[in-house]
């Protein structure tokens, strides 16, 4: 099996991964775990796993220079603490495949931020392009009034657009540091300090857990979040992006909306309406327009939650 055929089956698994995670990780939340609880041991014990990657040898070690802590510390913020806690926080209270749609949202936001913080010049496609995507967020949002267990999913949705927001900031500030590091440390530190931002958060919720109400399945769905939606999403991604283009791999979080709404549909029984369908061809009309359809080298990045 050639590098290409594996980075492509490491994108794909990833953002089935992804996909599959909207509905796993509501079937056990809130019902025996609370949001917040929830993150802090995906954090914790995520952040351990990378750690582990210190003994792997001088090659995954490195001298983080001066200037570049601050740049650490605010990406545990807005890629780990932030990300986590508001994307867990919306799912609770919206539905699977409303937080899947909303997530493609990331690409588009990338590119605003990206016009403000590195003064990209967008052209007059790229921009009726970030308009229609965003219109389609903001139809589901506005229009998404469908009560669920945990309330109202329009606030939901909120918190996942702000989830994607602070996920689009992470990704626009640490892209420089990948450049001068090993991905796997910078990964390590900004999951170190997101754990100890989501500490203070967590606990109470974690401390507060009735364990023993615990089946084996509802285990597995915390196994399953914490294992393959993040460790092995992360790492391959990295491994996706060092072997084919921004592009290629920016085309796999097209998929992720598309196996939640599968999954959501056989096993939660969220229904599939018309307002959703809309908003669905306007953010993919939107990411794909911005992503493929003016600069052919550029790519949506990968999205991350």
């Amino acid at each position: 099996m050639t590098k290409t055929t594996k980075a492509h089956l490491a994108l794909l698994g990833a953002n089935i991964f992804y996909g599959a995670g909207f509905t796993v990780a509501k079937s056990v939340m809130p019902r025996l775990i609370e949001p917040l609880g929830f993150i802090l041991i995906r954090v914790g014990v995520v952040a351990f796993l990378f750690w582990l990657s210190y003994f792997g040898g001088n090659k995954y070690r490195a001298e983080i220079q001066r200037k570049d802590w601050p740049i650490l510390v605010l990406g545990g913020l807005f890629g780990v603490a932030l990300n986590q806690m508001l994307f867990f926080m919306g799912l609770n209270l919206t539905f699977p495949i409303h937080a899947a749609l909303i997530m493609m949202s990331t690409p588009l936001l990338i590119t605003i931020i990206a016009i403000f913080m590195l003064r990209d010049k967008p052209g007059g496609g790229k921009i009726f392009g970030l308009l229609c995507g965003i219109s389609g967020a903001v139809l589901l949002m506005s229009a998404g009034k469908e009560l669920t267990v945990t309330g109202n999913s329009s606030r939901g949705d909120l918190f996942v657009f702000l989830n994607a927001t602070s996920y689009a900031i992470y990704l626009v500030m640490i892209k420089p540091l990948m450049a001068r590091y090993r991905p796997i440390i910078v990964i390590r530190w900004v999951f170190l300090f997101g754990f100890m931002m989501v500490l203070p958060f967590g606990w109470p919720h974690f401390a507060a857990v009735d364990w023993s109400a615990f089946q084996a399945i509802d285990f597995a769905a915390v196994a399953f979040i914490v294992v393959c939606v993040t460790f092995f999403t992360y790492l391959w991604n990295i491994y996706g992006l060092h072997v084919l283009s921004p592009s290629v791999a920016g085309a796999y979080i097209y998929i992720q909306p598309i196996f939640a709404a599968i999954i959501s549909v056989l096993f939660a029984g969220e229904q599939v309406t018309s307002v959703k369908l809309i908003a669905t061809v306007l953010i993919f009309s939107g990411v794909y327009m911005v992503s493929f359809g003016f600069k052919k080298k550029e790519g949506a990045p990968v999205s991350a939650d």
